[in-house]
Parts: structure tokens; C-alpha cells; sequence
């Protein structure tokens, strides 16, 4: 869909919530824009990117016997790169995307579709943070620098794909689980694919599942503004068909902990995240804004509790 079409808001002012204060707020008013661009006020989005990267990690420490020490230091080395990945993300997809953000009511208020700021304010701000994030990438080994910078290109042309494919969920899960085979490729210099590709698509399965879900607050102005979109499709079955989503994924990392011969805390680990999961998508309003939005976050503690799991296995193993 080309930028120039006309593109219309379905909601009034009073059908979304007003956004509630954050510490951004307390910044001077001249850069709180690019604080808000990068969405650093809310966590959600960088646990979602640093879950599948923890999984990684850990289960290929756990494979190699590496010392747990090294294990907290690229967990810490991921949840930074997360931050700093999520945020340019987060700039690239805006600056696509200001004019159908400024038609859709969970957005509207985002810096760009509000006018607080240019793009080429914006591009400006992306510069410092993609050369931080590829100094990072050049930290770890050689593979996994070449590895982790072939990811970029999916980063760029996502927002693109929400123009052609009707399912950008695929294009999105792709990119945003690049950690689940960059984080073993980190501790070992390579990458069981055996192991690490079921726990790729398994991430990508859950990337579908709570992208969709939270997609579903844009249905109206997608609907209005004929944006192509996941949720249109599946109608009245989608909680349901994220019912699905959720097992193969759950399947899919138990699947990779099995080959990776983990212990029972590991598979103790996928059960309360699956045990999360039910929970959230059985009781979920799916016709509230303020639910949906906020299962994000929700969904981030089932990425929490796979890596618990792991953990655990992994702490205990080496007792």
C-alpha cells in the first residue's frame, strides 16, 4: 500500500486509552520525543527480543559444560544488544510506517504520526544507535558477527512486508528470533541446526502468537484503511488459532530440550510457560485495548519461564 492513499482513523479520541505517565515525562520536552521513538519506556519489546537469545545461550552453555559465569556475561551482552536492536527497530518501523500509524489508534500518539518529530530527525537518531548495535555484534566471534549483521536486512524490510504479505507475522518472527541461533553460535562458534532450529521456529511460533494478539486492538483501522493483517483472516477463530500457535511452539522447545538432553527442571521450565500461556489467551478480553496491549508484557513471562528452566538445568548440571 503506497504512502500517498488517504488513510482514515476509525476511533475517536475516547475509544483508546490516554497513555499513562512514564519516567520519559520527566525529560526535557526537546528529547523526549526520541525517548518515546525508541519505546525504552516500555520493556516489553526488548524482553520479547532477549528471551529467545537467553534460551540460546543457555542451552548451548549447558551443551558445551561452559563455566556459569560465562553464561551471565552473554546474558548481559544480549539483554544490552536487545535494548539497543529493539529500539533502532522500533525507528525504522516508525519511519515506514508514520502515516498508517497516524490512522490507527494504538499509534496515533507515537512521535512521528503526532508530528513531534521528522524523519530525517528520526533517521538521524537511528545512525548512532545501528553503529552501536553493530559494534556489539563486532564483540562476539567472527561467525557470529557475520551471522548476527545478516539479520540487519530482515530488520530493514519488515516493515515493507505489512505492505505485500497478509501475514508480516512470518517476516517478523524471523527477525525478532535471530537470537535463538545467535546466541549458540556465540558460546560455540556455530550452530547445531538439530538443536537450534526447532528452538527458532518454536520462538517464531510464540512471535506469531502474541504479535497477533496484540495486533488484534488495530483490527477496525486495519479493516478502514485496508492494511493487510493476520487478524482480519482469522476472524472469530483467532483465539483459537493462537491455541495452535502456542502448542507447536511449546512443542517445539520441548523438542530442542529433548535433543539437547536437559534434565526435568528444563521441561518443568516449558510446562508453567505453556501452564502462562492457557492461562492468558483463555482469559484475555480480546475486545479491550488495554488487555491486548498490555499481552505483551504477559507473554514476556512465558519466554521467562522457559529460560528458568533452562537455567535451573543448566546450574544444576554443573553441581
Amino acid at each position: 500500500m503506497g504512502e500517498t492513499q488517504t488513510l482514515v482513523n476509525q476511533h475517536s479520541a475516547e475509544d483508546y486509552p490516554v497513555q499513562a505517565p512514564t519516567w520519559v515525562d520527566s525529560l526535557p520536552s526537546s528529547i523526549r520525543p526520541y525517548f518515546y521513538l525508541t519505546r525504552i519506556d516500555n520493556p516489553a519489546g526488548t524482553l520479547l527480543l532477549f528471551y529467545p537469545c537467553a534460551w540460546s545461550v543457555t542451552m548451548a552453555c549447558y551443551a558445551v559444560r561452559a563455566p556459569v559465569t560465562m553464561a551471565w556475561n552473554y546474558l548481559g551482552f544480549f539483554l544490552i544488544a536487545s535494548q539497543v536492536f529493539h529500539a533502532a527497530g522500533c525507528v525504522i518501523d516508525d519511519m515506514w510506517d508514520k502515516n498508517i500509524d497516524a490512522a490507527t489508534a494504538r499509534t496515533r500518539r507515537r512521535p512521528l504520526a503526532a508530528g513531534d518529530i521528522s524523519r530525517f530527525q528520526a533517521f538521524l537518531s537511528l545512525v548512532p544507535q545501528l553503529a552501536l548495535g553493530v559494534w556489539m555484534f563486532m564483540q562476539l566471534n567472527e561467525f557470529s558477527t557475520n551471522f548476527g549483521l545478516s539479520s540487519l536486512v530482515l530488520v530493514v524490510v519488515y516493515p515493507a512486508m505489512k505492505r505485500v504479505i497478509t501475514y508480516p507475522q512470518i517476516v517478523l518472527a524471523l527477525c525478532f528470533n535471530w537470537g535463538a541461533l545467535l546466541g549458540a553460535a556465540s558460546i560455540a562458534g556455530t550452530i547445531d541446526w538439530r538443536i537450534f532450529m526447532p528452538l527458532y521456529v518454536g520462538a517464531g511460533c510464540w512471535t506469531f502468537e502474541y504479535d497477533t494478539l496484540c495486533a488484534l486492538t488495530d483490527k477496525d483501522d486495519d479493516i478502514k484503511n485496508g492494511i493487510n493483517s493476520a487478524t482480519i483472516i482469522f476472524g472469530d477463530w483467532v483465539r483459537h488459532i493462537l491455541f495452535v500457535f502456542s502448542f507447536v511452539a511449546c512443542s517445539l522447545v520441548t523438542y530442542a530440550g529433548i535433543l539437547n538432553e536437559h534434565g526435568s527442571l528444563f521441561f518443568i521450565g516449558v510446562a508453567l510457560g505453556a501452564l502462562h500461556l492457557v492461562r492468558l489467551l483463555s482469559t484475555i478480553d480480546i475486545k479491550n485495548m488495554e488487555s491486548l496491549e498490555a499481552s505483551l508484557l504477559n507473554n514476556a513471562w512465558f519466554g521467562f519461564w522457559i529460560w528458568a528452566g533452562a537455567m535451573a538445568d543448566y546450574v544444576m548440571s554443573m553441581q
